[in-house]
């Protein structure tokens, strides 16, 4: 395990970005609209929180709720506009009406990023079968990270899954780096340093005041304590 565990915190715009870093956030997932659980936000707003901080960004590729990709050509050209105004991290994760990877989607808009590093989504944690879903992406270009809880209910309900999968690192398919969020609580962390996992996604848990409001520094600098500067 790495000697500092990754903190990602969810950013929509420069005063969340601002906050996330102020209180010791490692990185940041840049979305729009968490009604529909986050998609991609406008270049201009990448453009802007590049500008106004130095810590790595990961970008949303997603359209719309839910986990079919709907317009790849669209995707591909956002990838690239976006790669435009600064992102070189991307995240994206797009499945089949019957639960399987939608490879076809992937391979297209993971080939627009042209080697960036990405992570692959909750999509995960909707997979019929995760472990198939690992191994067919083993060997994606620039794929590096698997944000997930475990379980489409979240840490609570995926717990057994991700110590079993921290076990498994290495194996094929499980290469990738763990970044565990959904449902993340600060008393899961203890537990889930102990296996291992070294990377740590909160999105609601940095903002006190809810979605309505912004990511409070404070909050992030409790996170980051907990994990260990």
């Amino acid at each position: 395990m790495s000697k500092r565990a990754v903190l990602e915190v969810i950013a929509l715009d420069v005063e969340d970005a601002v906050a996330a870093q102020a209180g010791g956030a490692d990185r940041l997932e840049l979305v729009t609209d968490m009604a529909a659980d986050g998609l991609t936000p406008s270049a201009g707003t990448v453009a802007a929180i590049r500008a106004a901080v130095d810590i790595d960004l990961r970008v949303m590729l997603r359209l719309a709720d839910g986990f079919a990709a709907g317009d790849v050509d669209r995707l591909t050209r956002l990838a690239g506009r976006l790669r435009e105004a600064g992102a070189t991290e991307f995240v994206l994760g797009f499945l089949d009406p019957d639960g399987e990877v939608d490879l076809h989607a992937v391979e297209r808009i993971a080939g627009a990023l042209h080697g960036c590093r990405w992570t692959f989504h909750r999509a995960i944690d909707r997979a019929a079968n995760r472990d198939a879903l690992r191994k067919q992406l083993g060997d994606f270009p620039g794929l590096d990270t698997y944000l997930t809880a475990g379980a489409a209910g979240g840490v609570d309900e995926g717990m057994t899954v991700l110590l079993a999968e921290a076990r498994r690192r290495g194996e094929p398919g499980y290469e990738q780096q763990l970044l565990v969020g959904g449902g993340l609580r600060l008393e899961h962390v203890p537990g889930l340093l102990a296996a291992g996992i070294d990377a740590f996604h909160i999105g609601g848990a940095a903002r006190p005041s809810g979605w309505e409001g912004p990511v409070s520094a404070e909050a992030v600098r409790e996170w980051r304590g907990v994990l260990g500067d």
